[in-house]
């Protein structure tokens, strides 16, 4: 099988928190590799709540530094009650 070739930069999502009992099974700690085409398995909900933001981390966007940090962001769960934390980074190989 032939290797796809990546386009912009890697994001790597690091589970910084979960809330209740995520139905899903992301623990704390977890580190997945993220794009616009590979889902690392995360949840397919955080997954869909989180897709802009690996898009534009994945190519080259991001907030005002004022801000903080352009390369990374931290995100929440859509399930309240069972909430995962989600911080997506912005590597430059």
């Amino acid at each position: 099988m032939e290797q796809a070739t990546r386009i912009g930069y890697r994001v790597v999502g690091t589970i910084k928190g979960v809330k209740g009992s995520c139905s899903a099974g992301h623990k704390e700690g977890d580190q997945i590799e993220l794009s616009g085409h590979h889902t690392g398995g995360l949840c397919g909900f955080l997954y869909h709540q989180v897709f802009p933001y690996i898009i534009m981390l994945q190519f080259g966007g991001g907030f005002p530094s004022e801000w903080g940090n352009p390369d990374v962001v931290e995100l929440d769960c859509m399930d309240k009650k069972n909430a995962v934390t989600i911080e997506l980074k912005r590597i430059k190989d």
